[in-house]
């Protein structure tokens, strides 16, 4: 067990880091390996999110009518899917089912060296449920683990000149995220427009990594110069 007074990491897994349909069964052998590493010298919670798998779902259930309540609620079960899957991988280190809320993952983080949830309520995607934990939490740093391995001032996947900023203020890093969304369910960006403001109004730094480089995605999670983005957050939020 880590010791307790150190503060805890929270990692957002994105769900297109956790499934891409290449070599799966290695990463996330080597993903739980490296977690429970981890864990041993830093208390850690991880939020995993759904990915295609979830956005297909979502728009499946938008082409056939289905309520925006309700195609949160679809990409949250898949979120606990994957969020299971993980849980199993990383027994006994963590409880063997994911956790659904993050009052309760914030009551068993003193129980437990790692914890694992997925999506909890429609209005936010996970990565708002690891700023509300992390904010809960009151933890040194929430990692997000991409598969674009940082963020950059202009979209890459549209403009090759892209460029990677290694570190960037907080309001420059709110305006990349409210220009890429605007809230609706199964939408892929940078993050989420709700976890913004908690990451601000806890003054918690972000670090964006890439979630399939596992050396860089450990050096990020305990403190370590890493290959990414890092967020500074605002002095007075």
């Amino acid at each position: 067990m880590p010791a307790r007074n150190a503060r805890e990491v929270v990692l957002s897994l994105g769900g297109s880091v956790f499934l891409t349909g290449e070599q799966d069964v290695e990463y996330l052998r080597a993903l739980s390996a490296m977690l429970r590493e981890v864990a041993e010298s830093q208390p850690l919670a991880v939020v995993v999110g759904g990915g295609r798998t979830a956005r297909e779902y979502i728009r499946l259930g938008r082409a056939l009518g289905l309520a925006e309540r309700e195609l949160d609620e679809l990409g949250i079960d898949v979120t606990r899917l994957h969020a299971r899957l993980l849980a199993g991988l990383l027994a006994p280190a963590c409880p063997p089912a994911p956790l659904l809320t993050v009052r309760e993952a914030a009551e068993e983080a003193a129980r437990w060296p790692l914890l694992v949830l997925g999506g909890t309520e429609p209005g936010h995607s996970t990565d708002a449920v690891a700023a509300q934990l992390a904010e809960r939490l009151h933890a040194e740093r929430l990692v997000n683990a991409t598969r674009a391995g940082g963020i950059f001032d202009r979209d890459p996947a549209k403009d090759p000149e892209a460029k990677r900023l290694r570190s960037l203020p907080f309001e420059q890093f709110r305006s990349l995220v409210e220009a890429g969304t605007d809230g609706r369910a199964g939408q892929e960006a940078i993050f989420d427009r709700v976890g913004v403001e908690r990451l601000a109004h806890a003054r918690i730094p972000l670090a964006v990594v890439d979630g399939r480089d596992l050396g860089e995605l450990k050096n990020a999670l305990l403190g370590r110069v890493f290959q990414g983005s890092l967020v500074i957050p605002p002095s007075d939020a």
